[in-house]
């Protein structure tokens, strides 16, 4: 029986050791999303804005959720016999983060960038949507990470790998909304538009930084 055909009984997340399990996976999953990436500036910049939050941290939480449960179920061994998806993720990857930094780096040094901390209108939601659906699908680091490691770990927790993916899954769920709300509290320090500017640039930066990793990675 596969791990996600189970009961609710058989589920029973609130045992002791079911916890455990649980904990282990949010603990495991937390940590692999804590560092700053391209994907969690993006969501830190649009809770900034104030645009499209609850979408934005759907999508990426809801992304994850679905790479955690291809790892779990077994598709991290696929990625490791066809390396091939590894290969086109990295390079599409890096070619999407290099045009994202140049537009950063263009940004920052606009002179009219200050419209942004006055209060731009809202970009388009399916724009933005595409944006973050790149910077989850066309990130290695997130298959690695989410389908990979966490897929070949949950398979010490036999037979409990359900409670250790709905872990990591909540973890992913707490943490991008709370970046993405969260981010409100930072506002009134980017209300000053060379604060704006120097984020654009540190997003640039970032971008160009992974980019240049995933290639010399190859």
């Amino acid at each position: 029986m596969s791990w996600f055909e189970v009961t609710l009984d058989e589920l029973n997340l609130f045992n002791a050791a079911s916890m455990s399990t649980y904990i282990a996976g949010f603990s495991l999953g937390l940590s692999l999303i804590l560092a700053i990436g391209s994907q969690n500036a993006f969501v830190l910049k649009q809770g900034l804005k104030n645009q499209h939050i609850l979408v934005i941290c759907a999508v990426c939480a809801i992304s994850d959720a679905i790479l955690i449960s291809l790892g779990v179920a077994g598709f991290g061994a696929m990625v490791n016999r066809f390396p091939e998806i590894e290969t086109f993720a990295r390079y599409g990857g890096a070619l999407f983060l290099s045009v994202y930094a140049l537009l950063s780096f263009k940004s920052a040094f606009t002179t009219d960038h200050a419209l942004e901390s006055a209060g731009e209108s809202k970009g388009s939601l399916t724009k933005v949507i595409l944006m973050c659906l790149a910077f989850t699908w066309f990130n290695p680091h997130v298959y690695l990470d989410t389908v990979v490691l966490l897929g070949s770990v949950s398979t010490h927790y036999h037979p409990e790998q359900l409670q250790f993916a709905v872990g990591a899954m909540t973890a992913s769920f707490v943490f991008f909304f709370s970046l993405g709300y969260g981010a409100r509290f930072l506002a009134p320090i980017f209300n000053k538009p060379r604060a704006w500017k120097v984020l654009e640039f540190l997003v640039g930066v970032i971008m160009a930084s992974i980019a240049i990793t995933l290639v010399r990675g190859a």
